[in-house]
């Protein structure tokens, strides 16, 4: 009788635990840039799916254009969107492909293949890339199957960036200004 009612009350301690999130799991790349979490956007591509292959189009074997993105769950507070796109997999550590920053919060996504100027129509800017350049760069693996990252930030700023604008740059402004981000991975391997 003692032991049943030991396993009951170690059931509900594990339980109430859980709920109250002492056992939280560890850090991922979704977690907020903060250090904490934030609301979740929702990111999505017509072109491939999470954890999809990307196609060759979007690369440096195809015609090297922008993937298009759909963004959901904006917080009417944002003043602006951030949106990075990375492979943590490349030989000499994260390889920065895109950087595109000053977004007009009601965007609801990007079209394929957005040009590579530094500042777009709508007010928009991009980074320079560890290509060296403006725009969009695709995956170019040196081999192996690599992991990009495509991540939006919903701000509470528009960040007051100019010049030739880095990831670390845009990271920086963005520091305690995350509304909301979120995520979508894609992989390639070159044939």
């Amino acid at each position: 009788m003692i032991r049943k009612v030991l396993g009951m009350l170690l059931a509900a301690s594990l339980t109430l635990s859980a709920c109250h999130g002492e056992n939280k799991p560890e850090s991922k790349p979704g977690d907020s840039i903060q250090g904490g979490k934030s609301m979740a956007l929702v990111i999505s591509s017509s072109a491939f799916v999470e954890g999809g292959m990307i196609p060759s189009k979007y690369t440096c074997d195809g015609q090297d254009v922008s993937p298009p993105l759909a963004f959901g769950g904006i917080p009417e507070q944002a003043k602006s969107l951030a949106l990075i796109s990375d492979d943590p997999d490349a030989p000499r550590g994260t390889w920065v492909h895109w950087v595109l920053y000053n977004l007009p919060p009601d965007t609801k996504g990007v079209p394929e293949n957005i040009p590579g100027d530094e500042k777009l129509k709508d007010g928009a800017r991009h980074g320079v890339t560890d290509f060296g350049s403006f725009g969009y760069g695709g995956p170019c693996p040196p081999s192996g199957t690599h992991r990009y990252f495509f991540k939006v930030y919903a701000l509470d700023i528009m960040p007051d960036l100019s010049g030739k604008v880095k990831k670390a740059d845009v990271e920086a402004a963005m520091k305690g200004h995350v509304l909301a981000e979120g995520q979508l991975m894609g992989k390639y391997k070159r044939q």
